[in-house]
């Protein structure tokens, strides 16, 4: 297999602040895309200068910058493509994640800077194709989600060292191979191959016979309801290891149409137990804990050991935390000035966490106004206040507490 190599950690980029706390959380590098041609057409994404800041700030953290240009783009559509290329390019973007063989091979050309990188819309499972995609110039392929760890095995065998492979590590799964869905499209009129995919996998159906309108009979397989579009997330956070001994080039964090929280937390967690697992070191489980505090489905671990069969439990989102503040500066006494996100009172139990920042809790104490008046319950989202913390914490800290927000 050749020499053991520790893994880029690749974390969502939905818009510049997303960005900046994958960047700051501890992302090797980060994906995001333009207005066009991106598969997350309701992320917020980049505008041209939007961009080439992205670059900039990305870059002057030692971040690299992926972007998406991997839609299934139409005739007219195409025509913008070496445009949007060119302005890639120019801006410093360092790979370019490519679905479309019209568009690889026009990215050869007008972006000649950006490495190319094979998406995962293309399906790869096999060393033959990921070998064809080498051949026409592709540095890396992100492989197929269907694939399991000894298939991966398999494919890192049989093409060249050079040849880096990505696959994803954790986030929203999709019912549909390799996420290429037609239901959004027929349901909606929301092309997901063009970046706009409605979820109707998400809906909760029910049946209407043609003659009895409005009358809905429940579509069930037992009486918690049907399963046959369940799918749960994927989190390999417990398995780096074999990630790692399968030669994975690059693990790839889901996410870029999910909060900038999401963003934070995710990359930080996975940061710190890869950082552990490459050192041999033990793995703290606070961190390990840390994917819990996010929204999420219940977690899997896909194809990697195997068909994961249908899944017949709720597929509803877990939401146990909420953010209330964003630390925007600290002190060394603890000094903090913070941005509201939701409302909380002194006096309630939050934690604190942040970029290299152990989570710890504590009562939150008095918060105080600008011009020194007590909040006792502030409530405006992004009122700017000071709150007293036990221990300097670093910028884009966030203070959150435990509220259930599942739903039934």
């Amino acid at each position: 297999m050749g020499e053991r190599k520790k893994p880029e950690l690749l974390a969502p980029a939905g818009d510049m602040e997303k960005l900046k706390m994958a960047a700051l959380y501890g992302a090797d590098a980060v994906y995001l895309a333009g207005t066009s041609f991106g598969m997350r057409a309701f992320a917020g994404n980049f505008t041209p200068d939007g961009i080439r800041d992205a670059v900039r700030f990305a870059h002057g953290r030692g971040v690299r910058v992926h972007a998406a240009v991997n839609t299934m783009p139409r005739g007219e559509e195409a025509k913008a493509l070496p445009a949007h290329l060119e302005l890639l390019d120019d801006a410093g973007v360092d790979a370019l994640i490519l679905a479309d063989l019209g568009a690889f091979t026009l990215a050869g050309r007008y972006a000649p800077r950006c490495q190319r990188h094979v998406s995962t819309q293309q399906s790869v499972a096999n060393a033959a194709c990921a070998r064809a995609w080498y051949e026409l110039g592709a540095s890396r392929v992100v492989l197929a989600r269907e694939l399991s760890l000894r298939e991966i095995r398999e494919i890192r065998e049989g093409v060249p060292p050079a040849l880096e492979l990505e696959t994803f590590a954790h986030g929203a799964m999709c019912v549909s191979y390799s996420g290429r869905c037609l239901l959004s499209n027929y349901m909606t009129g929301r092309d997901a191959s063009r970046g706009e995919c409605a979820q109707p996998c998400r809906y909760r159906y029910a049946l209407m016979e043609e003659k009895r309108p409005g009358e809905y009979f429940p579509v069930f397989e037992d009486e918690q309801g049907s399963y046959i579009l369940n799918s749960r997330d994927m989190c390999m956070i417990d398995h780096l290891d074999d990630l790692i001994d399968a030669g994975i080039d690059c693990l790839k964090l889901e996410g870029r149409a999910k909060s900038e929280y999401y963003a934070a937390i995710v990359t930080g967690a996975y940061r710190h137990v890869l950082d552990a697992v490459w050192a041999g070191e033990a793995i703290d489980p606070v961190w390990r804990d840390e994917v819990e505090h996010v929204s999420h489905r219940h977690y899997a671990t896909g194809f990697y050991y195997g068909e994961p069969g249908q899944y017949t439990e709720s597929a509803r989102y877990l939401r146990e935390w909420q953010v209330v503040a964003v630390v925007e500066s600290c002190d060394a006494d603890g000094n903090a000035v913070l941005s509201l996100r939701n409302k909380f009172a002194a006096g309630d139990e939050v934690e604190v966490v942040g970029p290299d920042c152990r989570p710890f809790s504590l009562k939150a104490p008095m918060p105080y106004d600008r011009d020194g008046f007590a909040l006792p319950e502030p409530r405006t989202p992004k009122t700017v206040f000071r709150m007293k913390l036990p221990r300097p914490v670093p910028p884009m800290s966030f203070v959150r507490h435990k509220v259930e927000l599942s739903g039934g």
